[in-house]
């Protein structure tokens, strides 16, 4: 299976200024194979490439990247006609997708780039990476990352690296595939999770794991938030960067915790020869109707990435995944003799009692 290594880069100010360039000058040039794209209404790789390879190899690119700069303008335009046929922009007639018909898709000056091993190669043991860049070929970058990281970086990486500037660090995001272990096509049991608001996660096996902490997190974040919010509509700068700083250090502590109670749900079902199963919970969003306080909550609520987390990791560890039908899934009893479903389950959003199993009761919302 295909993982993505973050490694971070630690070049020099000179280094720095000519990765910059590179893909600055990157990035023009898919702005300008974009604009042809949409003038001419050409968007498979193939035809694109043959349109405009001489001229943006003429602009002063190298063929490697002129190739890779081509590609990302095509898949780009793949991933938005993807889209519309599956009306995530709306209808024919819906502003949205009229506005993304409209005009050519844009790249910032700074977006990421891809560079194969004919662009970009590693120096594991002493740490450094050579790259390619508009002011010739550039060796000895040194990167860092943690020991695990390094160490599958090392054994595992394979294909094409992206160059990422984020925050004003520098990063290379690579692609490493690593064996999986065999799959356990036989699992004794399943351990059932639900996914919540009041609490992230809760297995069937009674394992719970409160948003408590998280929630009370998210408020105090959203005050700092509310009066940067409002030192913004002043007319503050420095606000505004402090507001998106807080908005992703938010994320980053969200997806922490994901990956805390993903690995441990994970490690109990391969400790147990069990299988793992969730709830199927696409479109949620657009099925409920909340209220206005609730629907920040909802929109800030993080199942999704809990979802995708526990699939990648069971499937890294050979356990078995797959997603349920959430219906009545937290009115029923999770007990194996029992199975019951009432409404009388669940006295509150937060509390499953089982009103027919006996004393059985669970501090959460009940698993599927």
């Amino acid at each position: 299976m295909k993982i993505v290594v973050q490694v971070k880069l630690l070049p020099t100010p000179e280094q720095a200024a000519a990765l910059s360039a590179t893909l600055h000058a990157c990035n023009q040039a898919a702005n300008r194979v974009s604009a042809q794209a949409h003038e001419t209404e050409v968007f498979s790789r193939a035809k694109l490439q043959k349109l405009v390879y001489t001229e943006v190899k003429a602009a002063g690119l190298s063929a490697q990247p002129t190739l890779h700069v081509i590609r990302k303008v095509a898949d780009a335009y793949t991933t938005l006609h993807a889209q519309i046929d599956a009306g995530l922009l709306g209808g024919e007639r819906s502003k949205r997708r009229r506005k993304a018909e409209s005009k050519p898709i844009a790249f910032r000056p700074d977006a990421a780039h891809p560079f194969d091993d004919r662009c970009l190669s590693w120096q594991y043991d002493a740490r450094t990476v050579s790259i390619w860049t508009v002011h010739g070929r550039l060796p000895g970058i040194a990167f860092t990352g943690s020991a695990a990281q390094l160490k599958t970086l090392a054994e595992h990486r394979q294909g094409e690296s992206d160059l990422v500037l984020r925050d004003g660090m520098w990063f290379l995001y690579a692609t490493c595939d690593i064996e999986q272990a065999p799959l356990n096509s036989d699992p004794g049991d399943w351990i059932g999770v639900d996914r919540g608001i009041e609490n992230l996660a809760t297995t069937s096996d009674g394992d719970n794991y409160q948003g408590q902490a998280l929630k009370r997190y998210r408020r105090a974040q959203a005050r700092r938030r509310a009066e940067l919010q409002a030192k913004k509509a002043a007319g503050s700068r420095s606000a505004a960067r402090r507001l998106a700083k807080r908005t992703q250090r938010e994320a980053r502590h969200a997806t922490h915790q994901n990956h805390i109670i993903s690995k441990q749900i994970v490690a109990d079902a391969q400790r147990t020869g069990r299988g793992i199963a969730i709830e199927h919970l696409d479109g949620i969003r657009d099925r409920v109707r909340l209220k206005r306080h609730q629907r920040a909550t909802l929109s800030n609520w993080p199942f999704h990435q809990l979802g995708t987390f526990l699939a990648y990791k069971a499937l890294r560890a050979g356990v078995p995944f797959l997603q349920v039908d959430p219906a009545y899934t937290s009115q029923k009893c999770p007990t194996p003799w029992c199975g019951h479903v009432s409404k009388k389950n669940r006295p509150t959003r937060g509390t499953f009692c089982a009103s027919r199993a006996g004393s059985l009761a669970w501090p959460t919302t009940s698993p599927p």
